[in-house]
């Protein structure tokens, strides 16, 4: 049982995910601290003279009843920058790595087996005598 433990932490794939794991969390406590030093106080400019931010009151003098806009706008931007930076550091070199020192050839789909099988009976029945195949 300890074995199949260690074979499957060791697998590629699981070692890949941890990597990722690590390289993201990094990535967004990057990001976020970006976007609350800049892109926060920038969207706070847009916020006017209220002092809740970027957003809208439902029902005067009641703050529990303010809709702040800042935040969202702050998480989308957060996730573009996230996946940007992922895919440009990340996904982007690794593909090109792949592509310059070459990859294992892809498994062939079942069509490509299927068809690779037809292929085979088709030469099989040509080439014994009357077109039929004895077994």
């Amino acid at each position: 049982m300890l074995k199949g433990f260690k074979d499957f932490l060791l697998r590629g794939n699981v070692v890949d995910l941890a990597v990722a794991v690590v390289m993201g969390t990094a990535f967004v406590a990057i990001v976020t601290a970006f976007s609350d030093g800049i892109i926060t106080p920038l969207l706070a400019l847009f916020g006017g003279t209220n002092k809740l931010g970027l957003g809208f009151q439902m029902v005067d003098d009641k703050p529990a009843t303010f809709v702040a806009i800042g935040p969202i706008i702050t998480a989308a931007i957060n996730f573009v920058i996230i996946a940007a930076l992922l895919y440009f550091v990340l996904v982007l070199p690794t593909t090109k790595a792949r592509q310059r020192f070459g990859k294992a050839p892809a498994a062939a789909t079942e069509v490509e087996l299927l068809q690779e099988i037809r292929d085979l009976l088709a030469e099989d029945r040509g080439a014994s005598p009357g077109g039929k195949h004895e077994i």
